[in-house]
């Protein structure tokens, strides 16, 4: 069976499923396929029911939807002050895709949260909400101080504690299996992962280096860097190796034979002072690109300002996350930027496209030699507005004809001061390429290694 790319092995056990090297898998009274190498005689063919999705989210993304699906896997991702957002987006965004119905529930006293990053996200409803319901998925993002959060709501623990007795699935990224899962005693005789500045805090008998790790009902996974494989693997135990496999190629996940990165008429980026960033977000933005975008710019020290073109700052994104952006656009237009990056997301696109100070800005930008770029379908907006012209750029494959002169080959173009990327999965890299250009190799290798994220050496 042909393998999505080269991070992702195909099992050869009775019933094949995608893993990302290295997710390693341990059996007790679950019984989903284990990758090659592990010993696991009473493997069975895992669960292949699907879901509806969410009714309350808005249409989503032709670029991102997979098949409708028949009986609703209902999923919890609770999140608190301090958590990590790229974890809590890309889980509940990747589910929803999928097809679950996922209910991001804060443990706050109010819905808006603050997470790791500074990026304020606004839950669907309170965990006192939850209590009552019964989830296939108890699903935990991590970051600091968002792990100790969760640790400390009892109706939280109580849920999770009631989903592991009961044998139903449940799992933990980052910093949550040590500091969440473990105080309540949800780990015992579980082989573990997590982020590696905790993995210390995990029985050395029990603890593991992979980054995805399934050990009876239990998945645990390192951190944001490893957040698609953690919720990938979630998917195909939910829904089977089909779903996983569609929702990969969906996500863009490293499509084979891509380069992560191609430069064209290299010019420097660095600067003397700390870089100013806009992003503009709209209805429909790809939460994905939007979360990501903001996390890794902030870990490398960029100022980072998110910027509504609605008529509110909050938005609500292409699957249903609720963003809330930290000023709006009007509000900008007396701002000198370093770099201004276009998120994706069709519906998206044209909302931005449609913004006259958002035009008026990028025109100021590509004249005044300064630095702008996009990802996703957002190139197209760059190439109605003349700003491509003749330069090399790539964008997602469903909106990559629209452009005069694009790459199909490479995750991330650089050409100048223009930078691009595909979308979805590769916002990592396209993230990572920024912080590179801006502040030299050291300090995008050093932002990789704390999101748990494999990053080129040189």
């Amino acid at each position: 069976m042909k393998s999505i790319s080269p991070l992702f092995s195909v099992s050869t056990a009775k019933s094949p499923i995608f893993y990302f090297s290295p997710i390693s898998r341990r059996l007790s009274s679950v019984k989903f396929a284990a990758p090659p190498k592990i010993n696991s005689p009473d493997t069975k063919k895992p669960c292949s029911k699907s879901a509806k999705t969410l009714s309350a989210a808005p249409t989503i993304d032709p670029i991102a939807t997979t098949a409708a699906s028949s009986s609703p896997k209902k999923v919890l991702v609770p999140i608190g002050f301090g958590t990590e957002e790229m974890e809590a987006v890309i889980l509940a965004d990747v589910l929803r895709r999928a097809g679950a119905e996922v209910t991001v529930a804060s443990v706050e006293k109010q819905l808006e949260v603050e997470a790791y990053g500074g990026t304020r996200l606004v839950a669907d409803t309170f965990i006192s909400a939850c209590s009552t319901e019964i989830f296939d998925l108890v699903a935990l993002p991590g970051g600091m101080p968002g792990s100790a959060r969760l640790r400390d709501c009892e109706v939280l623990q109580k849920i999770t504690s009631r989903q592991a007795e009961e044998k139903r699935l449940y799992g933990a990224i980052c910093a949550a299996p040590a500091v969440t899962l473990l105080p309540w005693g949800l780990l015992k005789r579980k082989q573990t992962t997590c982020h590696p500045a905790f993995i210390d805090k995990i029985s050395s008998f029990r603890a593991v280096k992979t980054n995805t790790q399934v050990s009876g009902e239990l998945t645990t996974s390192r951190g944001p860097g490893t957040s698609f494989e953690f919720a990938i693997c979630l998917v195909e135990q939910l829904f089977g190796e089909p779903v996983a496999r569609e929702i990969g190629e969906l996500l863009l996940m490293n499509p084979a034979g891509d380069d992560p990165r191609q430069e064209f008429n290299e010019v420097g980026w660095s600067l003397d002072r700390t870089p100013q960033v806009l992003i503009p977000i709209a209805n429909g933005s790809e939460e994905i690109e939007v979360v990501t975008l903001i996390d890794i710019l902030r870990r490398a020290k960029v100022n980072v300002v998110v910027a509504s073109v609605e008529k509110s700052a909050q938005v609500l994104a292409s699957s249903g996350t609720k963003i809330v952006a930290d000023k709006l656009i009007n509000a900008t237009t007396d701002s000198i930027f370093d770099l201004i990056i276009l998120p994706g997301g069709t519906a998206a696109a044209e909302r931005l496209h449609k913004s006259k100070i958002l035009k008026k800005l990028l025109k100021e930008q590509e004249s005044a030699g300064r630095i702008f770029g996009a990802i996703c379908s957002s190139p197209a907006i760059l190439q109605k507005q003349g700003l491509i012209k003749d330069k090399k750029a790539t964008a997602h494959p469903a909106v990559l004809d629209k452009l005069k002169d694009g790459v199909n080959d490479a995750q991330v173009v650089i050409d100048g001061k223009l930078i691009t990327s595909q979308g979805l999965a590769t916002a990592i890299q396209f993230a990572l390429a920024i912080v590179s250009k801006l502040f030299g190799h050291p300090r995008a290798r050093s932002v990789a290694e704390g999101l748990v994220y494999q990053y080129p050496r040189s």
